[in-house]
């Protein structure tokens, strides 16, 4: 791969631009090939939350650890819910516990796949350690900024 500069021109970049310029591809790409499947990224974190579960977890519950994710917002991540719902994914019982319809788990498995193959070609060229690293980097910069992820 040809980089945009040289190593001692790459460290005076800015990280904002890069990061940035980094989750705009990235979840571009990720949101045009679920959208190719008939769903959105929010509606997939909601099937693997429910799918992947120990045990069934409330809407109230998927809907908390979710509204913050990359900025959905608690009303835009009901909507979304609501839309796995419709789209017969998922039910809802009584006690407000999601869980997968038949038809949800097929579509899951689907979607699952495609999240693999988006993985893999995302990864193309990096080495685990490489990625590790990176993954540290960009945790220090939002710890060294103040700010604060998902995971804090």
């Amino acid at each position: 791969m040809d980089y945009s500069h040289s190593d001692a021109e790459l460290i005076q970049q800015p990280a904002g631009y890069w990061t940035w310029a980094a989750y705009k591809a990235v979840v571009t790409r990720i949101r045009t090939a679920l959208a190719e499947l008939g769903t959105t990224q929010p509606q997939w974190w909601v099937l693997a939350q429910v799918a992947r579960a120990r045990s069934p977890k409330t809407r109230a519950e998927i809907s908390a650890l979710l509204r913050d994710y990359l900025d959905t917002g608690p009303e835009s991540m009901e909507s979304e819910i609501d839309a796995t719902i419709a789209n017969g994914w998922t039910t809802q019982t009584p006690d407000g516990h999601l869980t997968l319809t038949p038809a949800g788990r097929t579509f899951f498995d689907k979607a699952a796949a495609l999240q693999d193959d988006l993985w893999a070609e995302r990864h193309a060229g990096i080495s685990d350690d490489e990625y590790l690293t990176t993954m540290k980097v960009l945790q220090r910069l939002i710890h060294n900024t103040g700010g604060r992820a998902w995971h804090h």
